[in-house]
């Protein structure tokens, strides 16, 4: 909700007018930062920004064309997802910055929305994050304005400082630099203070076919939405739904269904594909009513009884939270004021996963030739493998570089796992290991499965996948040398393991009810294993051992112990038994945690 807040809430900036070299035409930019004017370099207009047509360069108009055409193919949560590569085509065009007069060049990139804001802004790659990374892949000039207060480098610095390379406002805090160049730009008619929110309308039409359309007629030059009575509004069959050349979207095709009646017709546009992204999780709770578009007995189950109600979890990337979740909301909360839902708020909790970056630790994009195809990885090490390095490479929501060898390592593991239950005989096929065998865990193979019960299940509530891993590694190597290996054990071995590799698990789920007694159903409808506490109990604790304070060695000892069978078996230690030869004044026990002997 806090991103939520940010990206609806309310900022105090100026708007700027940039002059287009030779031209009439003026570029307006809304910024926060007025006081870093002089280190704007670039300016990025949206692809759909209107100036585009008529600043761009006929050397230009080829690839702009071509970009659009790509950016169009694209939806907006795609174009605004944070840690994709910046990409743009230069117009050949250039604005004049007013603060130095400077010819800075005009750019459009799709990470720029003509929804939001004025569909342009001004790059100051110095101070900030995205326009740094759009100025680097584009060799574009970088000049520092704002000098930190502490020791931070001023490259990249977004924070506030003293203004500098700013003649108009060297010296000064940004906040004072902000005011003076604000009322500078006003002086001379270049700017204006602005109070500027940075929620925009979206733009909520799309010219395609494939989409929900509006429930609106047009008649005698306005427009009015349908009757209740008179939905839903089904797209017509056609033939040809691609796109018409005319500017017209495909509907437009359906001369029959368009015509309403003699003096009304029907909205051709038709609802982005986000528009059903923005409720189908209530669709969720009930797929096969037919009647509505949730039955209230399962709206009020799924999201208002069932925990807390709503969706557990939503796994995706900031900008998700921006974007799609702010839009759902709005649509929940309009549904909940119509009396159609009962609880106010969908979502109970939002995790952003990290991202995965190539081997040289740079995010992954073909320029850069560090891409890796998950349809190559699998093919060489298998499905399981590739799924649970993922898992493994470190915490969801951390940043992570790729590594070959990690995947190597994994699938040495799911390797170690598939011998633990398996040998292969003289004719080359696999078969069940005879060390399995119908019998109970003992005591210390009791406590290695409930210690990997308990921590498997609280690692996956938490997210922490690696480490749930890796204690399932301990587990194997606490069985591979075994004598016997009790077939429960695996069995619930395999139930643990089974979300992080399905294949391999429900293989060998399969050859264990073949040769033992099969327990009902597939492994992946077994009841998830439940840890017994009182297992988990240390049998033996070590105990540090000193002779008038420096160490001499650890003893092991049950942890019912009394203090004089704890005395007698530290005198047996080798080292302590050299050091007391002569005796001792006395000893220091303090319960599971020392023993100190004191000599003459």
């Amino acid at each position: 909700k806090l991103l939520q807040r940010n990206w609806i809430g309310r900022s105090e900036g100026a708007e700027i007018d940039f002059k287009i070299d030779q031209s009439d035409q003026k570029v307006r930019v809304f910024t926060t930062r007025p006081d870093t004017l002089y280190g704007g370099t670039f300016l990025v207009l949206a692809p759909e920004h209107s100036l585009v047509d008529l600043i761009v360069t006929e050397e230009q108009w080829p690839a702009m064309r071509e970009y659009r055409e790509r950016t169009a193919r694209k939806s907006d949560l795609e174009r605004a997802d944070l840690s994709k590569d910046k990409t743009g085509v230069f117009t050949g065009a250039y604005a004049i910055n007013p603060a130095n007069n400077k010819k800075i060049p005009i750019w459009i990139a799709d990470y720029v929305l003509i929804g939001y804001g004025t569909g342009a802004i001004g790059g100051v790659p110095a101070h900030d994050e995205r326009d740094l990374e759009f100025a680097k892949k584009f060799d574009l000039p970088i000049v520092i304005v704002v000098q930190p207060t502490g020791d931070e480098p001023a490259f990249g610095f977004t924070g506030e400082g003293i203004a500098i390379n700013s003649p108009v406002i060297n010296g000064l805090t940004s906040p004072e630099a902000k005011k003076k160049i604000t009322a500078w730009l006003e002086e001379r008619g270049q700017g204006k203070r602005s109070t500027n929110y940075k929620l925009r309308d979206w733009l909520f039409s799309r010219q395609r076919y494939w989409g929900e359309p509006f429930p609106i007629v047009w008649e005698a030059g306005s427009h009015r939405s349908l009757g209740e009575n008179e939905l839903p509004v089904v797209p017509p069959p056609l033939e040809d739904y691609k796109p018409t050349g005319t500017g017209e979207p495909p509907l437009a095709k359906a001369k029959d269904w368009i015509r309403y009646s003699e003096k009304a017709r029907r909205e051709t546009n038709v609802m982005p594909q986000w528009a059903g992204s923005c409720w189908y999780y209530i669709r969720f709770c009930d797929p096969q009513n037919d009647q509505r578009f949730v039955g209230e007995e399962a709206e009020r189950y799924w999201m208002r009884g069932n925990k807390p109600g709503g969706v557990d979890l939503y796994v995706g990337g900031t900008e998700h939270a921006v974007l799609h979740l702010l839009y759902a909301r709005f649509w929940h909360k309009v549904l909940f004021d119509l009396g159609y839902l009962s609880k106010p708020e969908p979502f109970q909790r939002l995790v952003n996963q990290g991202i995965i970056l190539g081997e040289d630790n740079q995010k992954m994009s073909k320029s850069r030739g560090n891409i890796v195809n998950p349809d190559d990885v699998i093919a060489e090490y298998g499905a399981d493998a590739f799924r649970c390095y993922e898992m493994f490479m470190g915490p969801l929501e951390q940043m992570k570089p790729w590594s070959m060898r990690g995947v190597e390592g994994v699938a040495r593991f799911l390797a170690r796992v598939w011998r633990l239950f398996t040998t292969e005989n003289q004719a080359g096929e696999w078969e069940l290991s005879p060390k399995l065998k119908d019998v109970d865990p003992d005591k210390a193979e009791q406590k290695i499965m409930h210690s990997t019960i308990k921590k498997v299940t609280e690692d996956i509530e938490s997210f922490s996948f690696n480490t749930a891993i890796s204690q399932m590694m301990i587990f194997v190597n606490a069985f591979t040398n075994a004598e016997t290996i009790p077939v429960s054990a695996m069995r619930t071995f395999l139930t643990l393991l089974n979300p992080f590799a399905p294949h391999l698990t429900s293989e060998l789920w399969e050859k264990l009810n073949i040769n033992f007694k099969p327990v009902r159903g597939d492994i992946t409808e077994q009841k998830w294993p439940v840890y017994d506490e009182g297992l988990l109990a240390e049998d033996e604790i070590e105990i540090p051992v000193q002779v008038n304070g420096k160490f001499q060695g650890v003893l092991n000892i049950s942890v019912a112990a009394t203090k004089e069978e704890i005395i007698n078996a530290a005198e047996k230690l080798p080292k302590v038994k050299q050091r007391i030869t002569d005796g001792y004044i006395k000893v220091l026990v303090v319960p599971n945690k020392v023993v100190n002997f004191v000599t003459k």
